[in-house]
């Protein structure tokens, strides 16, 4: 799993899938069960995220949360995730920022507009402030 999808499943809650569960076991005649004839559900889609919202709420849980709307050190430190300069290298070769040398504010403000920009592009409101 990339860093931006641990990105995301911070912000969405989401955890990651679970392994497929195994077949059920064979009935006592030997043969597996049948399942039942009932309707099949359909996947709802899920609403989308205020992000900022979401992010907010987690800063005021930690006592503030830095300037995770513009650093993007700080956005991974209120996430719990690796904000060290390897991390952050990698998330840049994953959403192809390329601006400075690596761990440069010019390359850490790239990083934290793309970062807003590819959550909006995945569905979480973003305010325009931020993606910009």
């Amino acid at each position: 799993m990339g860093i931006f999808s641990s990105i995301w499943n911070k912000i969405t809650g989401h955890k990651p899938k679970a392994a497929p569960k195994p077949a059920p076991a064979p009935t006592a005649t030997g043969a597996p069960p049948t399942p039942s004839a009932g309707p099949v559900p359909t996947a709802q889609p899920l609403p989308p995220v205020d992000v900022e919202a979401v992010l907010s709420d987690l800063a005021e849980s930690k006592g503030g949360g830095g300037n995770w709307r513009t650093s993007i050190v700080d956005l991974l430190k209120l996430l719990d995730l690796d904000s060290s300069l390897a991390a952050r290298k990698e998330l840049a070769e994953e959403l192809n920022v390329h601006a400075g040398e690596h761990g440069s504010a010019e390359q850490n403000i790239a990083l934290s507009k793309a970062v807003w920009k590819k959550l909006a592009e995945n569905g979480g409101q973003v305010p325009a402030s931020l993606r910009d």
